[in-house]
């Protein structure tokens, strides 16, 4: 019997971040699934000026299914906040959801742990909003990538390949919350693996018609690739989810996550990121993975349901 059974689920969904149209088609589909399974389940839109607590009082929650994504809902603070309720809820941790959505903490400890990861360095977010402090890149060797550090789903990421590109870039990546990190651009293949309960449970390549996976690539083109399993070698592919086991353990993650991973063609990895609440729409990666590996959409959900804490 699933450790929840007889329980109301709130799914909570939408938030204040830059990713909140995201968050509502993972909310929206986990919701459905969860539903057809005959779950005691209420949809939360948290909207801007809305308190949180009142609304899962309100709503007689007694798990919370975390289908925020970016800032206040992946950062730890919809975790503390549930800790503070007593409220179990679905992802990592606290901490480890801290630390995995601040790209620069993420940085240090995979660099602490032996895990591979591209060269990078810090832009304050205070910096001119014009991104005139390009010229501090002047000697940096191209293409680089400019993000933002504490936000996910490739928002306001660029992709930088000429130096009149770069001022733009870091303006871009000043608009969202945080740092900026400018990082080596590793050309070469992406892998996404999906991990649940301190297990891999697959892996996929992902093939972009563009240049790079971005927002657009992820949510918005129907012509990007993905290949399950992926096609390389199976000891690079076994070297990739290694690294990406590690980088989630070294975080203190729990429950389901997917590390993103990128491949030279001299089959040298390197570890990007950690997405503790990795996008759970139609087109995302890791329902694709758990497909593969025999798992339903609806079984997915429940899975992550039962690893909440």
């Amino acid at each position: 019997m699933h450790r929840f059974a007889g329980k109301r689920v709130a799914v909570v969904m939408g938030g204040l971040s830059a990713e909140r149209e995201v968050s509502l088609n993972t909310g929206a589909g986990v919701h459905a699934a969860l539903r057809e399974n005959k779950w005691d389940t209420v949809a939360i839109d948290w909207k801007a000026g809305e308190s949180l607590a009142q609304r899962l009082e309100d709503a007689g929650a007694d798990v919370v299914w975390n289908a925020l994504h970016g800032t206040y809902g992946e950062d730890g603070a919809v975790q503390g906040l549930c800790s503070c309720l007593r409220i179990p809820c679905t992802g990592s941790g606290i901490l480890a959801s801290a630390l995995a959505m601040d790209k620069v903490m993420s940085k240090r400890i995979f660099e602490s742990n032996n895990i591979p990861t591209p060269r990078w360095r810090v832009l304050p977010h205070d910096g001119p909003a014009d991104g005139s402090d390009a010229s501090t890149l002047a000697e940096r060797k191209l293409p680089i990538v400019i993000k933002p550090a504490n936000e996910g789903s490739s928002v306001g990421v660029s992709l930088v390949e000429d130096a009149a590109q770069l001022a733009p870039a870091i303006a871009s990546a000043r608009q969202f919350h945080g740092p900026v990190i400018v990082e080596d651009y590793i050309a070469g293949t992406e892998v996404f693996v999906g991990i649940l309960n301190d297990r891999v449970i697959g892996s996929v390549e992902v093939r972009p018609a563009t240049k790079f996976y971005d927002y657009e690539a992820k949510y918005k083109r129907t012509d990007t690739k993905y290949l399950l399993p992926p096609e390389i070698p199976a000891d690079v592919l076994a070297r990739c989810e290694q690294h990406a086991l590690a980088s989630y353990r070294a975080l203190g993650c729990s429950g389901h996550a997917r590390p993103d991973i990128r491949i030279t063609p001299a089959g040298e990895v390197f570890v990007l990121e950690v997405n503790t609440l990795p996008g759970m729409t139609a087109t995302s990666l890791l329902p694709k993975i758990a497909k593969r590996a025999g798992m339903d959409y609806a079984t997915l959900c429940e899975e992550i349901l039962a690893s909440a804490t």
